[in-house]
């Protein structure tokens, strides 16, 4: 069985699994259990001193118990892909233990005919994926021997893919065994990312950021993939994930159409940034969590 290495352990996350545990354990212990148990979070992917105590807070939401397949539905940021790929390797390595990669679910989405197979090296280089196995592991770590995963790297979707891969991956959210991990950061914002929308109306440059990225994070909020497709083309915020988040979006409306009275409820939870903006030579990351339930 060949297995992913954490590749950006001891660079993006500590590799001392002791130390992990602690920070881990730190954020988590900081963070509400308010909207939960999630069957979707969207999660930052950044550094962990950037963005691990944001993370926590959707994590917190995730009920381990009933958890047995966890999608990580990760943007490609080093291949350009059209559709979306699938890993080659069987597990993936984390400081704590591996995860073992779904074969099952790989083969159904294979005979789709819509996915491919992401290289070694690509699957190697991303970093969105593996910055939740950590936290997958550590929620997960009582019943690290009863789930899988199914790591999918997402490319550069038309709002037309986004539809259809949301329809494809819409049966397996609404299994309440399921959870699925939206992996983004939200507004990327300096000269160094090539965004620098500011709308001087609203006060200083971090807080037309924050402005910008609320009514970003509110759109989600409505379930409603077209009108966060339109937010995108009005605004370009630079939301690496916004195909993932868009993919959820559309398994949720696909759902909403066929489901027996399932309502769905998606709140963000916490929010941050990297640094604080004043001019224009400043920059900055964002970050948000949130958790999505069926009520």
């Amino acid at each position: 069985m060949s297995a992913r290495r954490a590749t950006h352990a001891g660079s993006w996350y500590t590799d001392s699994a002791t130390e992990l545990s602690r920070q881990l354990e730190g954020w988590l212990g900081q963070a509400d259990l308010s909207h939960g148990p999630a069957r979707a979070i969207i999660a930052p992917h950044a550094g962990y001193q950037y963005s691990g105590a944001v993370g926590a807070h959707a994590y917190r939401q995730v009920s381990p118990v009933v958890v047995k397949r966890i999608f990580v539905l990760g943007p490609s940021h080093h291949v350009r892909l059209s559709g979306c790929a699938l890993s080659s390797h069987s597990k993936y390595r984390t400081p704590f233990y591996d995860l073992i990669v779904d074969q099952q679910v790989y083969n159904e989405l294979y005979q789709t005919g819509h996915f491919e197979t992401m290289s070694v090296s690509a699957d190697e280089d991303e970093h969105s994926i593996e910055m939740h196995l950590p936290y997958i592991a550590k929620v997960m770590e009582d019943f690290r021997d009863q789930f899988t995963i199914v790591p999918i790297l997402v490319g550069s979707l038309t709002p037309e893919r986004e539809v259809h891969y949301g329809r494809l991956l819409a049966p397996y959210l609404a299994d309440p065994q399921s959870l699925f991990v939206i992996s983004s950061d939200f507004c990327h914002w300096g000269q160094r990312f090539r965004y620098t929308y500011y709308d001087r109306s609203v006060g200083e440059i971090w807080q037309s950021i924050q402005k910008l990225d609320k009514q970003g994070m509110n759109l989600i909020e409505t379930l409603n993939p077209s009108a966060f497709t339109e937010y995108l083309k009005k605004y370009g915020n630079t939301i690496c994930g916004r195909h993932p988040i868009g993919v959820l979006l559309n398994a949720v409306a696909t759902l909403q159409k066929t489901s027996n009275g399932h309502r769905m409820l998606l709140k963000f939870l916490q929010y941050a940034q990297s640094s604080q903006c004043y001019t224009s030579s400043d920059s900055s990351v964002s970050y948000a969590a949130a958790s999505l339930i069926f009520e």
